[in-house]
């Protein structure tokens, strides 16, 4: 009875053991805040959790009705999510099934034979040597066995697959806020792209009106074919703006149909005729706490934690293993003393008789899967390092982007405002008959269409860059 209770005592704290090292995330140099970081703090604050936590609606932070109608459609239909979500579902029960390795195994098994031993067998064993008859025999029982959770390997083998689990949900809420952000920026892009190809429309309208004027004065002989020949040119470019445009807005309203897992011949968006949509002020925080935020950071962590675990069971094929069986049952030569009690057979242990095994010689394998297993931990941390400085460079870039695209905005409107009040200036001058010919007017109005158009699209520049600050900061931004 001791030596049995030693045994269970020495497998309990065996089982209890870990032979991974203890893990440690790596150390990274952060600085104190970022390059291009505001002073102003605004009135939009960080979402206090991370990881394993939903990054909230960030996109409400624009005000916009529709927008967060589309989200609402892309999060429900969008079928790379869908696929994000099962890949995360198939981990977690990879992770279920390992579990089971906790528990003994049962089986149930029955079995019928006939048979007729050897003659010498019989022989063997001080029996008179004769003619033995064929006889039947059968069996029914019920057989357990239990792999000994030695050094940890099974529980650390649990726990790798855990965080193999935990890196996968992390790459669903990274793809979850690579499809927010990429419908917000399909949205804010066409309203821009709308916008813009409405100031051609209706560019196309005055040209066509002045071109049908200058055919008119062609046609009396009070202009030139010159005068003609600009006016006809301008119309052109003005439609070919227009298709150049046409076509863009197709392939960004068949990509934002993908977005919302939808059939792009089916889908259609509404078309605007005014962009005003402004980017709110978003405040980047401390770079340490990026680390944190961001869902590529914390794959690249859970994947070496996994890895440090798998060293520790790599470690354990160098130290004995313990199973445990048993079986119980019944064998008779006819089916109707099966269920008798004298019957009954039962055995405990290794079927050869030992119950501790461990390999002595295996030319170097073990060695050389010890060896792997530290070269792709040092492979996660690498990955890891690399992550943060990706993430960094991202915020930079984003705050780069938002930093001077405003800057660029202001002047731009300048700009616009200028050749809108020059045309205006310029057309009362030809049309009073002045010094302004029509090709100085043509020159005028070109430019007033560059710079409006060229407007546009900074704002719109303005509004994707938002939404890629949010996206390299993690999401979850909400309102005071």
């Amino acid at each position: 009875m001791m030596s049995k209770l030693t045994l269970l005592l020495f497998v309990s704290v065996l089982s209890g053991c870990s032979l991974a090292p203890d893990f440690k995330s790596p150390e990274i140099s952060t600085p104190k805040s970022f390059k291009e970081s505001q002073v102003k703090q605004g009135n939009w604050k960080p979402a206090i959790s991370l990881s394993k936590e939903d990054k909230g609606n960030w996109w409400q932070v624009f005000n916009d009705k529709q927008l967060d109608e589309l989200e609402k459609q892309a999060i429900s239909a969008n079928q790379s999510l869908k696929a994000a979500t099962a890949r995360v579902e198939q981990a977690r029960a990879i992770v279920r099934a390992n579990a089971s390795s906790f528990l003994p195994d049962i089986d149930i098994n029955g079995n019928a034979v006939r048979s007729k031993p050897a003659n010498a067998s019989t022989a063997a064993f001080g029996s008179p040597a004769r003619n033995l008859k064929p006889y039947n025999l059968y069996s029914a029982g019920v057989t357990a066995s239990y792999d000994a959770d030695l050094f940890g390997r099974v529980r650390d083998s649990e726990k790798a697959f855990s965080f193999d689990a935990d890196a996968q949900q992390e790459l669903y809420h990274n793809a979850l806020l690579a499809l927010q952000a990429d419908v917000a920026q399909h949205y804010f892009l066409l309203q821009a792209l709308d916008t813009e190809r409405d100031l051609v429309k209706k560019t196309i309208i005055v040209r066509t009106e002045a071109q049908r004027i200058m055919q008119k004065r062609f046609e009396v002989g009070t202009v030139n074919e010159v005068d003609l020949s600009q006016t006809q040119t301008d119309l052109a470019n003005a439609n070919s703006d227009l298709i150049n445009l046409n076509r863009q807005r197709a392939v960004l309203e068949n990509a934002l149909a993908i977005l919302l897992g939808k059939n792009p011949a089916e889908y259609h968006f509404s078309e605007v005729t005014e962009f005003s949509a402004t980017p709110p002020f978003i405040p980047a925080g401390i770079p340490s706490e990026l680390l944190q935020r961001r869902p590529d950071i914390a794959v690249a962590e859970a994947n070496m934690k996994a890895a440090n675990l798998r060293i520790g069971v790599a470690r354990t094929a160098f130290f004995p293993s313990l199973i445990l069986t048993a079986n119980a049952g019944s064998e008779a030569t006819t089916l109707a003393d099966i269920f008798k009690w004298s019957s009954r057979t039962w055995a405990l242990g290794q079927t050869a008789g030992s119950e501790l095994a461990m390999n002595l010689f295996d030319s170097g394998r073990n060695f050389g899967l010890l060896d792997q297993s530290h070269s792709v931990y040092d492979e996660a941390v690498a990955n890891y390092r690399q992550q943060v400085l990706v993430a960094m460079a991202d915020v930079e870039n984003a705050l780069t982007d938002q930093k001077l695209l405003a800057g660029q905005a202001e002047q731009q409107d300048i700009a616009a405002n200028a050749s809108n009040r020059t045309l205006e200036l310029t057309q009362k001058r030809y049309d009073r008959g002045g010094d302004v010919d029509y090709f100085q007017v043509a020159t005028v109005q070109s430019n007033m269409l560059a710079n409006n158009r060229a407007s546009i699209q900074t704002h719109g520049q303005r509004m994707v860059a938002a939404i890629t600050l949010i996206r390299a900061l993690g999401g979850g931004w909400s309102e005071k």
